[in-house]
């Protein structure tokens, strides 16, 4: 018996390899490490897997339970014809060989190692490190409807932008209200709406009121939120959140993903590949849901339009773009007036003042003048807001930093 270069005399060793023919063994050590065993007695008795351990005068077998070997757990995808099972490893797919010969089928689930191959078969169907298979509609409808008690906001409380609650009231009355009029003229209705511009400015408050008002269910995706570290996980969620929307009991219902371009990033050549398939997995839902008589809309806000994979903005996915810009002078004021009708307030308020000081600012930051003024107010015991309130808490808001990406869409 011939050792060369490691001595392997005393040590646990698994059997890799056989080359019957020429008498060598190619064998594994307990420390990970591969090694040779040339000119091995009674070499036609060794067979890849066995545990031995070497000695002077030859080898003996020991039970395989003495080889401390890891095991994996994974997904069938395919058999081949010479018995070479294929097995799901995180993004790639894996050739395992199967020389005990358990039968397995496409989409089992197994236990393998590398050197014994297919050990048995765990389960008939895909078991995943996640929970993401176990999750129901009814789980889908927990973690992403929103609901509000009472009667919420509407478009009377959303203050400015004429042109983008007209656009937000023709989305109503054409594709939800009236959607039994688009089937019978047989035209394509508008499956999605993308909302752009500064954070702060209104997008998620308008989608909520989208669905207030034409009593849609609501589902909202933060896009950051989304995101798990699992292989695949993410499009399950994102399949199945189209699932429970195709089911509304009401016949309506709006997806809203907000920063959706953190889960459609413009996809290139340094890409992940996590995010090509989160892309695809997008458009694919967007081209191929079927909402069974149902009116169902996405609608997506971003402050990065630029950011957007393309194949996003064809016809036949985002159709509609509807602009949230800074509010003007006019909006401004409108802005102001709306919240003050919805609080206690004493005495004239110079709300034409604080709207011609405020040029740039987002409805966000209009709203948080309010905010300040009534903690003044609630600060020196008194029950309503009044002008010296107001002047003071625009100057709080004035002097905080303002960042161009800071802000809720609120």
């Amino acid at each position: 018996m011939t050792v060369p270069t490691i001595d392997l005399v005393g040590q646990l060793l698994r059997v890799s390899s056989v080359e019957h023919e020429t008498g060598t063994v190619h064998v594994r050590l307990i420390n990970g490490n591969y090694a040779t065993v040339s000119n091995l007695s009674n070499v036609d008795q060794v067979v890849r897997g066995m545990v031995i351990i070497l000695g002077d005068d030859g080898w003996r077998q020991v039970p395989n339970e003495t080889w401390p070997e890891p095991s994996s757990i994974a997904v069938v995808r395919s058999v081949l014809e010479d018995g070479t099972v294929l097995v799901e490893a995180g993004t790639s797919l894996r050739p395992i060989h199967n020389d005990r010969a358990v039968r397995v089928e496409i989409n089992n689930t197994v236990e393998y190692s590398d050197i014994e191959g297919v050990i048995r078969t765990v389960s008939d169907t895909p078991l995943r490190s996640s929970p993401s298979d176990q999750i129901t509609i009814d789980d889908i409808r927990k973690e992403y409807l929103w609901s509000e008690k009472g009667l919420g906001a509407g478009f009377s409380d959303f203050g400015g932008y004429p042109h983008v609650k007209a656009r937000a009231q023709e989305l109503i009355e054409t594709q939800l209200e009236r959607r039994e009029k688009l089937d019978k003229i047989k035209a394509r209705p508008v499956k999605g709406v993308l909302f752009t511009g500064s954070p702060g400015t209104g997008k998620t408050h308008l989608a909520r009121i989208i669905a207030r008002e034409s009593q849609a269910e609501f589902y909202l995706v933060s896009g950051p939120a989304v995101i798990s570290k699992w292989v695949g996980d993410t499009e399950d969620t994102l399949r199945k959140i189209f699932e429970a929307a195709t089911a509304s009991k009401s016949g309506r219902a709006i997806i809203f993903f907000d920063e959706i371009d953190s889960i459609a990033e413009r996809r290139s050549g340094d890409s992940h590949e996590s995010s090509h398939r989160l892309v695809a997995q997008l458009l694919t839902l967007m081209d191929g849901f079927d909402d069974k008589g149902k009116s169902v809309i996405v609608i997506a806000a971003t402050n990065r339009a630029e950011a957007l994979d393309p194949a996003l903005l064809r016809p036949g996915r985002f159709d509609w773009e509807i602009q949230f810009g800074l509010p003007s002078l006019t909006d401004r004021l409108e802005i102001l007036s709306v919240r003050a009708s919805k609080l206690t307030t004493e005495g004239q308020l110079p709300l034409e003042d604080i709207a011609a000081l405020t040029n740039g600012w987002s409805a966000a930051e209009l709203t948080a003048i309010w905010t300040e003024a009534a903690l003044v107010a609630a600060g020196d015991d008194r029950g309503a807001i009044t002008s010296e309130d107001l002047a003071v808490a625009y100057e709080r808001v004035a002097m905080k930093p303002r960042r161009s990406a800071a802000g809720e869409d609120e």
